[in-house]
């Protein structure tokens, strides 16, 4: 899940062209006055040359925009960028990086060695650095992971890595279970811990909610832990011997039962509900209000996993703070949920009941990838970044780091060029 007013992108440094300047920020009608916004490469001003003119051409570095409290861009400070602003390879030891996760306040970098490196807020260990900082605005390097790393994963207060044998070792707040230790565990653990009951079990991908996780093996077997309510786990109400309900959290791994025999492509962990893809491209929806809104019936949430027939074959899911993002196997994006701030892009303010096809820039080129935040969307098409929604907060900081902040629909977005 990325998570509030924080946008991060890998990218290729290319040339610009100062005529591409009049294509700046073209605008889809809408209830906001501007549903997308695209911002083609252009000519540098005086600052961005300085910053981008570090780099040569062809060679990757980070751009980060967004709320910058806390430090979770990692640029140095607690500033908001409204434009995309380069993190160098000297903030990663020289390393390249190949995959960003964007948590509650902190933010994740996985470099192509395999290191981690984390930034922001650290009030729950989820940095995995120490429980000595509240905060830092300038990556550090994640201790105590034994392993190269091949994927990363922030939630709100928590954070997952997955090494190349597929071992998964978690940090930060654990109030619920939801870093898979055990009941017993405590409940913040500031440095990454391996999850032992998954001993001789690879995990293939993993994402991180509010306070639960979700993860799927190498043999597509859906698992959950961490705070179950109101269904976001997808393992359905149970009582005890007694007939009272057991308690909704899991504090270890737990196979979805109802998704037994299905084989899990894609998954995705949203604030206080969870989506996942089968291998033949069905999506399955679990959690909030799951079934009032997909018109499945009367009740508020889908305790366990139910089909949205409704769409067509699909490849990818992604979980926001109160909606959700398909992209199909042709290459369209559908958007469903909460419509706050227009983070569905769909052209009006009003909630989506049912998946509605996200139209736009995305009607010529087929949408590549996409990501939700608490209210905001982000979808890479034809080699742009097109981003939608809250666009972050704006303000003066204080000294803790924390931004009060305002508020703005759409933020300034980016190019990502191949």
């Amino acid at each position: 899940m990325t998570m509030p007013r924080t946008y991060a992108c890998v990218k290729k440094l290319t040339s610009s062209s100062s005529s591409s300047a009049e294509n700046l920020a073209k605008k889809a009608k809408s209830a906001f006055g501007s549903s997308f916004r695209r911002l083609v490469s252009v000519k540098f001003g005086n600052e961005e040359e300085k910053q981008f003119g570090k780099l040569n051409k062809g060679k990757k570095f980070v751009a980060l925009w967004g709320n910058g409290d806390y430090g979770r861009l990692g640029l140095g400070n607690l500033q908001s960028q409204w434009r995309p602003k380069p993190l160098f390879s000297s903030a990663f030891d020289n390393q390249s990086v190949k995959e960003i996760a964007c948590g509650g306040a902190h933010t994740l970098f996985l470099t192509e060695n395999g290191n981690v490196y984390a930034t922001g807020l650290n009030d729950f260990g989820q940095l995995g650095i120490s429980d000595y900082k509240s905060y830092t605005t300038e990556p550090l390097r994640v201790s105590g992971l034994p392993k190269e790393v091949m994927k990363i994963s922030a939630g709100y207060h928590h954070s997952a890595a997955i090494t190349v044998d597929g071992e998964l070792y978690m940090w930060g707040k654990n109030a619920n279970g939801q870093l898979g230790l055990g009941k017993k565990a405590e409940q913040v653990v500031p440095l990454p811990s391996k999850v032992e009951c998954l001993n001789g079990v690879t995990i293939s991908t993993a994402s991180l909610g509010f306070e639960h996780s979700i993860a799927v093996t190498d043999g597509g077997e859906p698992l959950s832990w961490g705070g179950g309510e109101l269904g976001r786990l997808g393992h359905g109400h149970e009582s005890s011997i007694l007939g009272f309900l057991k308690s909704s959290s899991e504090y270890t791994p737990r196979l979805i039962k109802e998704l037994e025999g299905v084989k899990v492509k894609s998954i995705s962990a949203g604030m206080l509900h969870s989506a996942c893809i089968s291998e033949n491209g069905a999506v399955y929806f679990f959690g909030e209000r799951a079934l009032e809104k997909m018109f499945f019936g009367k009740a508020n949430n889908a305790t366990t996993p139910s089909m949205i027939s409704s769409l067509p074959f699909s490849k990818e899911v992604a979980c926001g703070g109160y909606h959700t993002c398909v992209i199909t196997n042709g290459g369209d994006l559908y958007t469903w949920g909460s419509n706050e701030n227009g983070c569905l892009g769909i052209g009006y303010s009003g909630v989506a009941h049912t998946p509605e096809r996200v139209e736009g820039p995305f009607l010529g080129e087929p949408v590549s990838k996409v990501a939700c935040g608490w209210k905001h969307t982000a979808a890479v098409s034809g080699g742009n970044i097109y981003t939608w929604g809250w666009g972050g907060s704006h303000g003066t900081f204080s000294e803790d780091g924390h931004s009060p902040g305002g508020q703005l629909v759409c933020l300034y977005p980016f190019t990502l060029c191949g």
